[in-house]
């Protein structure tokens, strides 16, 4: 992004400052505090909304203004190829005799990988409070897990599973997009009775005081930026839907898309 926008003289000089730990919100803290600036912008995504219940921050994204919904990812929930479960009614079968023995991998607490696996137990018509979810990491990590028969059933980004998928050596139990994804053979977990739908989005946030000259003039530059051949191969190379909302569009969003969000994590006992 920040190459974007200097190559297509949107922004000179684009500073990008990476602030790890507790699952972003340590960033956020720091924006929220930081004395106001048109032109400060933090990069959030599905994930933080779990994370500031995890961690119980103190700060949360009602401290924000949503600028822009960019992009996002929907997750397949795999199995190995030699597993026995070839779909996600047998998957459900295996959960309701005997929950504890399904081992469900993915990233950290109140991730989306977490709730991809709560939607799909829920789904089921079972009891969430019984999934026996391990938190594995991502990528290699995870995969590792699961292609040693240490996990049953994983998820993760389409992007960084779709290797394996095509190879053959996981198999795609379902997709949580509303329809197929071109160029790939997943069903969704609505077409087989399941009502899981999730898209691991990520987008920006700007300070909560700006006036409103200020962010009508943001929602221009990401407007602008978006449409840019340069942003478009990028969304295209890395494997990502392109799902760009402007700031009245994103609030919307986040408004209808959070308290679902945090029901979910309620029922996982992380709110609490």
């Amino acid at each position: 992004m920040q190459l974007t926008l200097e190559q297509s003289e949107l922004a000179a000089n684009a500073q990008v400052m990476n602030v790890p730990g507790a699952g972003g919100t340590i960033g956020l803290a720091q924006f929220i505090n930081a004395p106001a600036s048109p032109d400060r912008m933090i990069v959030a995504g599905l994930g933080m909304v779990g994370a500031i219940a995890v961690n119980k921050s103190p700060v949360t994204l009602e401290q924000v203004t949503p600028l822009a919904r960019l992009i996002g990812e929907y997750q397949p929930l795999v199995v190995a190829a030699s597993s026995p479960i070839q779909t996600l009614d047998d998957l459900a079968a295996m959960y309701r005799a005997d929950p504890g023995a399904v081992t469900w991998g993915g990233f950290a607490l109140g991730s989306p990988d977490h709730l991809i696996s709560a939607m799909t137990v829920k789904a089921m018509g079972e009891d969430v409070s019984k999934m026996n979810y391990i938190v594995s990491g991502a990528g290699g990590e995870m995969l590792g897990q699961l292609l040693g028969g240490h996990i049953t059933v994983a998820t993760g980004g389409l992007n960084e599973l779709a290797g394996l998928i095509e190879t053959g050596q996981i198999r795609a139990l379902a997709i949580s997009s509303p329809e197929r994804l071109p160029g790939f053979d997943i069903p969704t977990f609505k077409e087989q009775g399941y009502d899981v739908e999730l898209v691991n989005w990520r987008g920006l946030l700007a300070k909560d005081d700006l006036s409103e000259a200020d962010l009508a003039g943001m929602d221009e530059t990401i407007d602008q930026m978006v449409a840019t051949e340069t942003w478009q191969a990028l969304v295209k190379e890395r494997g990502w839907v392109d799902m760009h909302q402007d700031s009245a569009e994103f609030a919307a969003f986040l408004e209808t898309e959070t308290p679902n969000i945090q029901q979910i994590l309620g029922e996982l006992g992380l709110t609490q």
